[in-house]
């Protein structure tokens, strides 16, 4: 018996996604929510992780029949090595996202920006005195080539172990120092990694899953902390500011550009081109009423915290955008880009451009981005754009109205900024709330969706029971993008929805009771934050003993295995919407859901619906506060005058 087909609103939560999939049925085009229907019978042996293409004497699978490939290696073997390749994918995203910003970086120093400059000097010179350099009398320029060749030596380095691991918590640089955890040069990881699962090298599982973790600290405290640097410095720390999400934002006569990927160059340039008045007016010669400039995505968040660019969508509201057929052109560039995009983009009038040399689209037209000269690169794809407008079919046009108000650009500077001033930046507000038990801990919640739930279901059911319970939320990438859409994202939701002690607090500092960080290799300010905690003291000393948990409810990249892996490395408990691919060893499994809590004080979980998540997480929290010593409640004491005396402040 054929599985009946969802309807839209059983495939997305919010009403301009099942606006725009009903329309997409209508106009007849297809979309990763009906692909997804024609793979429900997906490989067991590729979702268990027993299946070897390593070598070409397989493709070998492992049965109780068969339990063991050609060359020996078993079902551990196997499932480690295949691990271990999806961390090394992740990692070499992020960290090559780094890569490009550093050399970028290093071009500003030279006087080659190509139109970039340091935007934020205070950051350029927070992060020198961060490692070690002397820039007190130095002009900008010369602390920043230093800086720069300091973040080469990062993905360059064969002997030395990361600098930036320096910035983690000490007691937890001993114990990576104790485990051999500690990663040299990113590129040597990655190489390594990939040298260990060639066949024939490295057969022992925990030795294979060992050197996962060693290489996920590469990406978390190695290229994306570096991008994340590299990007504030470039194009400023970003710290609160207004503006909008879901397609909903789209004009109806204006041209819309939208910008979809995760590297920050070219969307920054188009975000400062899109205002100009060279621009504005070249729209208004076509007939239209201006441009509006929206982001999917990561590159979304990126052009969002720092310019409030209003957001169309998250990862699988790609298609969604442009079946509302009101999109003139798609500038995508690296990462979550679904080849699809050309065969949806048929339909309407919508160009689909693709602007890196290594992530090109067949059906897409490629305009290669020079960030050497970005300001004119930048201006010509606004102004194709806006030339293919006067093709817009008027009867193809189907905006959906919804859109909400967000507030985005957390950085932990602007925390800081926001707990105790200009001059007093500090976490100890936070600190005292989690202590006093008004905020009973933090967590983070990441990640990508996926079609195999509803969209944003699990993340927002999550977010809306933990601020219930008195967690404070912090999210990156698409998951802050998912609880923007319903308005999570503001202030006024903490008032609202937030219990007693989270609402208190977010009355007296003026946050929102979920906190947008960035994008999602901004994950590095997560850790950051929490580093931040444990330096300010009360809440132990290493991140393994702060109330704190990381969530991907709907992931689905390797990306997302190198954030988890890094963050329980980090010592954070991590917990997932649905499990890897490692069924088929249970050596594995139990290794990484058990074992390496003893090893890094955390480990992974498995939760497939929100309510499961919550009891766990809420039991993490508890039991990380039971071993501190402030599980209780604290008796609230009226002073006298007396008692006020006696306080002598």
């Amino acid at each position: 018996m054929a599985k009946e087909a969802l309807s839209s609103n059983d495939r997305a939560r919010d009403s301009a996604s099942i606006e725009a999939l009903n329309k997409a049925a209508a106009d007849c085009v297809d979309t990763c929510f009906n692909r997804m229907d024609l793979q429900s019978n997906q490989c067991k042996f590729g979702t268990t992780g027993v299946c070897c293409r390593i070598c070409h004497m397989g493709p070998c699978k492992i049965t109780p029949k068969s339990p063991k490939g050609v060359c020996g290696a078993d079902a551990d073997t196997i499932v480690a090595r295949n691990f271990l390749r999806e961390v090394v994918g992740g990692t070499a995203a992020h960290s090559d996202h780094g890569r490009h910003l550093v050399l970028r970086l290093k071009k500003v120093a030279e006087g080659n920006g190509g139109g970039y400059q340091i935007k934020d000097e205070a950051a350029l010179r927070r992060a020198a005195r961060w490692y070690g350099l002397e820039e007190a009398c130095k002009i900008k320029e010369a602390v920043a080539l230093e800086l720069a060749d300091i973040f080469i030596g990062e993905f360059t380095s064969q002997e030395d172990p990361l600098k930036t691991l320096s910035l983690a918590p000490i007691k937890r640089q001993a114990l990576w120092e104790q485990l051999n955890c500690k990663p040299e040069g990113i590129d040597r990881m990655c190489v390594e990694a990939m040298h260990r699962t060639h066949m024939g090298v490295d057969h022992d599982y925990k030795n294979l899953l060992m050197h996962a973790f060693r290489t996920s600290l590469a990406d978390g405290w190695g290229g994306a902390r570096v991008a994340t640097i590299c990007s504030d410095i470039l194009f400023g720390t970003p710290s609160p500011l207004k503006s909008k999400v879901n397609l909903g934002v789209l004009g109806e006569k204006t041209v819309n550009v939208i910008v979809h990927g995760h590297e920050p160059e070219l969307s920054e340039m188009l975000a400062v081109a899109v205002k100009t008045p060279e621009i504005q007016e070249y729209a208004k010669q076509a007939g239209a009423e201006g441009v509006t400039l929206a982001g999917i995505c990561c590159t979304a968040n990126e052009i969002l915290m720092r310019h409030g660019i209003p957001v169309a969508g998250n990862f699988l509201q790609q298609e969604l955008a442009i079946i509302t057929g009101a999109v003139e052109m798609m500038i995508t560039d690296v990462q979550c880009v679904m080849p699809s995009l050309p065969d949806v983009a048929k339909a309407y009038h919508t160009e689909i451009v693709s602007t890196s040399d290594m992530a090109k689209t067949v059906g897409a037209t490629h305009l290669g981005f020079d960030p050497d000269d970005a300001m004119t690169s930048a201006k010509n794809l606004l102004k194709r754009a806006i030339d293919a407008y006067k093709k817009r079919d008027p009867k193809k046009v189907a905006i959906p109205k919804s859109n909400s108000p967000l507030v985005a650009g957390y950085s932990v500077e602007a925390i800081k900024y926001m707990l105790g001033g200009k001059f007093r930046g500090s976490f100890r507000p936070l600190n005292d709330a989690i202590i006093q038990g008004r905020i009973k801990g933090v967590v983070g919640i990441v990640g990508c969706n996926n079609p195999k739930s509803k969209m944003d279901e699990y993340m927002m059911v999550l977010t809306k029971e933990l601020i219930k319970r008195d967690v404070l939320v912090i999210q990156t990438g698409c998951a802050a993008i998912a609880c923007a859409k319903e308005g999570m994202l503001t202030p006024e939701a903490a008032l609202e929805q937030a219990g007693p002690g989270l609402k208190e607090v977010c009355e007296a500092v003026g946050i929102a009771p979920v906190l947008h960080l960035g994008s999602c290799v901004d994950n590095s300010r997560i850790l950051e934050a929490a580093t931040e905690i444990v330096r300010e003291g009360g809440l132990g000393d290493d991140l393994s003993q702060v109330p704190a948990v990381g969530v991907a409810p709907e992931w689905m990249s390797e990306k997302a295995i190198a954030i988890g892996c890094y963050f329980v490395a980090s010592g954070v408990d991590v917990v997932l919407g649905h499990p890897f691919h490692i069924a088929g060893s249970e050596n594995v499994t139990k290794f990484l859901n058990e074992e390496t809590k003893e090893l890094f004080g955390g480990s992974f979980h498995v939760a497939e619906d929100a309510h499961t998540a919550v009891a766990k997480i809420m039991e993490i929290l508890n039991d990380a506060r039971e071993k501190l010593g402030i599980n209780k409640k604290a008796e609230r004491k009226l002073l006298d005058m007396k008692d006020r005396r006696e306080l002598n402040v």
